[in-house]
């Protein structure tokens, strides 16, 4: 079995390795890209099939979130406590089965029930797949694996609505679902037949206790509630209830205590007072909640107000993904030679632009007069994801690289969350949809700001 030594000993794996475990990243995270994806271009006919409320099918998504979302950090201390390639196996190989299953469910109960099982799994396979990049590449050269994992996802959202749109109206929703299924077991079987890299401590003498970094299940606890709680809230928004809001808010409290005082937090000190951290994290959250937010909203625009098909809108939506694709390795080489502040800004602006532009959606607006914000909008979500996780995933200690790999991960979860929750209230409130957009736009904009906590080079 390979030794890794400290954060320098990335640079001893082999290329092959190097080559397996990038591997193993990509098709993991596409996986779940495109589960995501092709399963909501399903829940219609789902409904339809299962006699289902529209509340109910709401859930086979919420389930999911909250219970991926939810275990993300915990998943990732597993990963640096037993190894990333043993929790990255556990979790391909059980994302699969438990997609197979979703797929023969009886009734919307199962289908709601299998969906939060498959997100208990996907917490464990998500960070996992950035652990094991930290642990085969050293910190600079991150950037590479990085942007090809973003572009495999960029590719796998593409490609969802498009396949998920076709084996639906041709072979019924439950196809959709047995997608990954064979992708999800064949990697994870690879991960438990090959030896691939795995952290060791930084020095002969390190104690079984720095080998082992203590689980903090209090903590554990305490962050699931507190973030299960936030994203509760955000999905039942602008109706959230008082329960939701009041136990997140004391959990939270209740984790910041408890962590100040034990012996083993589950969120590292050293890792959350690493300066470029905490913007990187609060950039992904603002740039994918203003992407998402943005999107939710164009579908309505692109139905209701131009007028097109479900299918029709989501080929409109191409540009996007085809942008990330092509921003993600570019990204990487100007992130070299420029540095991820001056990377990460320009992302930004470009998604604020693409934002505004989709916002001035009209009757009669064409192909080429929507394309461009698409394109802008994938570029700068492409560039922002690469900078911003690399920034998070190199300032970790091999060690921690389980943990970055969760926080970045839950990062990218509540954006999401937090810009659907936040175009859904603005409209309640009687807000166009293309001035809700421009909101999210303004938030991307100001959210510059944040960039002045990135490290120059």
């Amino acid at each position: 079995m390979t030794t890794l030594t400290g954060p320098a000993a990335a640079t001893r794996v082999s290329r092959r390795q190097q080559l397996l475990v990038l591997t193993g990243s990509i098709t993991g995270a596409a996986v779940v890209a495109l589960d995501g994806t092709v399963l909501t271009v399903a829940q219609p006919t789902l409904r339809r099939d299962l006699s289902a409320t529209f509340a109910q099918v709401q859930w086979t998504s919420t389930a999911y979130l909250i219970a991926v979302t939810s275990l993300l950090v915990f998943a990732g201390r597993l990963g640096d406590r037993y190894g990333q390639r043993q929790v990255f196996a556990v979790g391909a190989i059980g994302f699969g089965a438990a997609s197979a299953a979703v797929g023969c469910a009886p009734s919307i109960g199962w289908v709601i029930a299998l969906r939060a099982v498959q997100g208990v799994f996907g917490a464990l396979l998500q960070p996992a797949t950035l652990g094991l990049l930290r642990a085969a590449y050293p910190p600079d050269r991150l950037g590479t694996p990085i942007a090809v994992r973003t572009a495999a996802i960029g590719l796998a959202a593409a490609a969802g609505p498009v396949i998920g749109g076709a084996l639906t109206t041709h072979l019924g929703w439950r196809t959709v679902l047995f997608l990954g299924v064979v992708p999800a077991l064949a990697v994870g079987a690879l991960a438990l037949a090959v030896r691939l890299p795995e952290p060791t401590p930084a020095s002969p003498s390190a104690t079984a206790a720095a080998a082992r970094p203590g689980l903090d299940l209090p903590g554990a606890a305490l962050l699931a509630l507190t973030l299960a709680g936030l994203v509760h809230t955000l999905t039942a928004l602008p109706h959230p209830g008082a329960a939701a809001p009041v136990l997140t808010a004391v959990a939270a409290l209740l984790l910041l205590r408890h962590e100040r005082r034990t012996a083993h937090p589950l969120l590292p000190a050293a890792l959350l007072r690493t300066a470029p951290t905490a913007p990187a994290l609060a950039i992904l959250v603002s740039a994918s909640a203003t992407v998402f937010g943005s999107l939710y909203l164009v579908t309505y625009l692109l139905q209701d107000t131009l007028g097109l098909s479900a299918l029709d809108g989501g080929l409109r939506g191409l540009p996007l993904a085809l942008a990330m694709v092509g921003a993600a390795p570019a990204t990487a080489a100007l992130m070299r030679r420029h540095g991820p502040r001056r990377t990460a800004a320009p992302g930004l602006l470009l998604i604020a632009a693409g934002a505004l532009l989709l916002s001035r959606l009209a009757p009669g607006t064409s192909w080429s007069g929507s394309a461009p914000g698409f394109l802008l909008l994938g570029a700068g979500f492409g560039a922002v994801m690469v900078t911003g996780t690399a920034v998070v995933v190199r300032r970790a200690a091999v060690a921690d690289a389980g943990i970055a790999g969760g926080l970045q991960q839950t990062a990218m979860n509540l954006g999401p969350a937090l810009g659907i929750a936040a175009a859904t209230t603005l409209t309640a409130l009687g807000i166009s949809p293309a001035a809700t957009v421009l909101a999210l736009a303004a938030a991307a904009a100001a959210s510059l700001l944040l960039t002045a906590g990135l490290p120059r080079a």
